[in-house]
């Protein structure tokens, strides 16, 4: 066996379907994702902020340890805070994410499967076995014919 060089094997690597699929999804998962956090941030959080009274969750904080200042007023130690308000602020970032997603994804899957329902019952209309017109036998038709020339007849 031949030994393939590394960049004929990263070639070949990266010229999979499966590989062009992935990285065509993370490049749109990156653009719905810019656009899913502007829907958050820029819509539902200033709404959030008007239903609770305009109030900024990021600065609920838990003071550890208080900021020392020198004698002119410059900070000589930070406050040690936990930021709990963030923490928050971004579970609700996150969970309305998620809601935005699983309500655009179940748009999707409904309009597909109202599709598919349509093509499936169009494609059924197609495919049903057409009831074939019985040609007449010669015997048939000998009677009929027999049939008429009597009445016209009588």
């Amino acid at each position: 066996m031949k030994k393939k060089g590394l960049i004929a094997e990263f070639k070949e690597f990266i010229m999979r379907g499966n590989v062009i699929d992935m990285a065509i999804g993370v490049i749109i998962a990156g653009a719905f994702g810019k656009i899913t956090t502007s829907l958050v941030n820029d819509v539902f959080m200033p709404f959030l902020g008007w239903i609770i009274g305009d109030f900024d969750m990021t600065q609920l904080n838990l003071t550890l340890v208080e900021e020392v200042k020198n004698a002119a007023g410059e900070i000589t130690t930070p406050a040690v805070v936990i930021g709990f308000g963030s923490l928050i602020s971004t579970v609700i970032d996150f969970l309305l994410i998620a809601l935005i997603i699983f309500i655009i994804i179940k748009v999707f899957n409904t309009a597909r499967e109202l599709t598919e329902n349509k093509l499936l019952h169009k494609k059924e209309e197609e495919e049903a076995p057409v009831e074939e017109v019985k040609a007449p036998t010669a015997e048939e038709l000998l009677s009929e014919i027999l049939a008429e020339i009597k009445k016209s007849n009588e």
